[in-house]
């Protein structure tokens, strides 16, 4: 294991300003940067009614535009979620980020390929009253992206907190499809959260045994919201729609479906579309995940009403005593069944749980029907041939022990990677992830793996036969086609991707984005090395 060098600081485009800045400042060498976009974006205290009765105390970002498209941001009136951020691949971005709130923070660009130094590694984090300038040029696919905090320890406080914003590519093949715009292009953030009798935020991850056990589940929250509005309704046009859901939360996992069976038509996943519809009974969306779905509502009639639904779902896998036993390491771990159900406290919705999302009412004008394009985009199929070590996957085990999770044992460490986490810039390879910790005694638990730098191909899962009665109440909504950044992993579950280390060098992460998980240490570096 070693540590990651600290270059000097004159090229680093990404300056910070107020106290020291945390951690090493790779050297960025680039060309001067002309941007076609400037932005600045502030995270600060607020408040915002969100229950009746007094205001909620939140953490939200604040946008403006200081050069170029002025739509290029939107807020969602009444939420402390936004802005929603809009761009085009192509175009070169700066973004001046302000901290006003009381704690380190800095920016990660989920799902972006940007730069190492632009990616939001917590080692940038900026002190309260500091600044940082983000500057970098959209490579990505058109796609539904989102942005979010990411200081070590503090990333699942500060989403909890209201902080999170979408940002949206578009690019010319998106654009040649003609899908719906415009006020027909929904974008819906899905969360849960709790509230006390005030209607303040509760965070149920402080000290004592309950914080202890909240940080080990994943907190759950007892109120859906919706683009931050609890209860939500929306009022469409008989036509179609193109929907982009984003699970904002910090642990739950969605199992979204139209109340009257209806399938789901998606269209797109966390890197863009994909190259042709695909229909599923229900879609599992986990922490992070995205998905954009064609919803055509012109063969309902007017005044009639249709409810986004989360189905129910086994959260944990069963048993594996005499199976796998202690695959993955238990440690201290023992005795603890049930987490599933212990992530929120007094009143929380359970992990698995059904539940109403979100309402819809048709309007009474005239239906427009339409067609979803039976070709989407183009998508290279799969070449696992390319990959270096097909026949030898770098594997990763999520373990257990000592009451934290870690992945191969290991939690993190700021600035250091693992001989095993140093892959080479340009080459393809194999990742496996396996989840087997804590199958013996309590079931395991589910975690969402999001990568950065790069995005990736599901390749194909297996689960063992033990496990797999809690993996089949989900695995039908599972949306493997197209790109991804994100994947759940199941209890008992391996998964294999097909990763291409093509776009920059330098230090990245790859974590558990159950945030309670990923604060506790359940997080990695890797280095791609020129």
């Amino acid at each position: 294991m070693h540590a990651f060098q600290r270059p000097g600081r004159r090229e680093f485009l990404g300056a910070v300003s107020g106290a020291a800045l945390l951690g090493a400042v790779p050297t960025l060498a680039r060309a001067a940067f002309i941007p076609d976009l400037e932005l600045e974006l502030r995270a600060a205290p607020d408040q915002v009614g969100i229950l009746r009765g007094p205001a909620t105390q939140v953490w939200r970002y604040h946008a403006r535009v200081l050069q170029g498209d002025a739509g290029a941001v939107s807020t969602l009136p009444g939420s402390y979620l936004g802005p929603i951020i809009r761009v085009r691949r192509g175009m070169r971005v700066r973004i001046h980020f302000i901290n006003q709130l009381p704690q380190p923070s800095v920016v990660h660009w989920h799902g972006m390929l940007v730069p190492e130094a632009m990616d939001g590694h917590p080692r940038f984090a900026v002190p309260p009253g500091g600044q940082i300038v983000y500057e970098f040029e959209i490579t990505n696919r058109a796609g539904t992206y989102w942005f979010h905090p990411h200081p070590h320890g503090l990333t699942g406080t500060q989403v909890y907190g209201g902080l999170a914003g979408l940002l949206i590519v578009s690019d010319e093949e998106d654009r040649a499809l003609d899908l719906p715009g415009g006020e027909h292009d929904l974008a819906l953030v899905i969360q849960d959260r709790s509230f006390g009798p005030d209607n303040q935020l509760h965070y149920g991850s402080g000290g004592g045994m309950g914080g202890m056990m909240t940080r080990m589940a994943g907190f759950l929250g007892d109120h859906i919201l919706v683009n931050g509005r609890p209860n939500a309704m929306l009022d469409v046009e008989r036509r179609p729609y193109r929907v982009r859901l984003l699970n904002g939360s910090n642990s739950r996992i969605y199992k979204l479906a139209w109340n009257d069976g209806t399938p789901m038509t998606v269209i797109g996943t966390d890197g863009g579309l994909l190259a042709e519809p695909v229909q599923r009974p229900y879609v599992t969306l986990a922490p992070a995940e995205r998905v954009e779905l064609w919803v055509d509502f012109s063969a309902r009639a007017a005044g009639d009403d249709l409810s986004l639904q989360s189905l129910a779902f086994a959260a944990q896998g069963g048993s594996m005593m005499g199976g796998m036993g202690g695959m993955g390491g238990m440690g201290g771990m023992g005795g603890m069944g049930g987490m599933g159900r212990m992530g929120g406290g007094a009143g929380a919705l359970d992990q698995g749980a059904s539940f109403s999302v979100l309402g819809l009412r048709m309007g009474s004008g005239a239906a427009v029907a339409g067609k979803v394009p039976a070709r989407l985009a183009h998508i290279a199929p799969l070449q696992p041939e390319q990959a270096i070590n097909l026949n030898n996957p770098r594997t990763f085990h999520v373990t257990a022990g000592g009451m934290a999770w870690g992945l191969n044992g290991r939690v993190f460490e700021m600035e250091r990677v693992a001989d095993d986490e140093v892959v080479r810039l340009g080459s393809t390879e194999v990742w496996q992830f396996v989840n087997e910790a804590g199958m013996g005694m309590m079931g395991g638990l589910p975690h969402p793996l999001h990568i950065h730098g790069v995005q990736f191909r599901v390749m194909d899962r297996r689960v063992h036969p033990q496990a797999s009665s809690a993996w089949r109440s989900l695995s039908a909504g599972l949306v493997d086609e197209g790109w991804k950044d994100t994947v759940l992993l199941m209890p008992g579950e391996r998964v294999r991707l097909l990763l291409r280390f093509a776009d920059h060098p330098g230090l990245f992460l790859y974590h558990c984005h159950n945030l309670e998980h990923e604060d506790m240490g359940m997080m990695r570096n890797f280095l791609i090395r020129a």
